[in-house]
């Protein structure tokens, strides 16, 4: 449906690539930070080991799921001159459609609010590590 605006589905694909695009980058990140934290384990100590064991499975994991967020982000972007199909009002007009809206904005409001809550943490975590520099 394009809208008087002149926005259509395939515009609002490309604009919300961005979304897949760095949540791939945080969780990138996050297998970087993982797999380096991974070089100051003892591995002569069993906890440690075990510790390496677990974040080499995650790194893994973690990688591969940043190079598919990576991936769905370019093919949305690329979709942003996706000729507009028609559709059925409606349906367009249905409660469903209105509430799957809903509970993404709301998912996208709690990532929000846990990337707040952990910054803080983390913000932390970093001057007591730059403290010891």
């Amino acid at each position: 449906m394009q809208t008087a605006d002149g926005q259509t589905c395939g515009k609002g694909l490309a604009e919300n690539s961005v979304l897949p695009a760095q949540v791939g980058k945080l969780i990138a990140a996050m297998a970087e930070n993982l797999e380096t934290h991974m070089k100051a384990l003892d591995l002569s100590d069993e906890n440690a080991a075990a510790e390496f064991a677990a974040y080499e499975k995650l790194v893994k994991e973690l990688k591969q799921a940043a190079l598919e967020l990576h991936v769905t982000a370019n093919q949305m972007a690329g979709y942003r001159d996706l000729p507009m199909g028609r559709h059925d009002e409606k349906v367009m007009m249905d409660p469903v459609l209105r509430e799957t809206f809903e509970r993404f904005m709301q998912q996208k409001q709690e990532l929000l609010s846990l990337l707040e809550q952990t910054s803080t943490r983390d913000n932390a975590i970093l001057e007591a590590m730059r403290a010891h520099t």
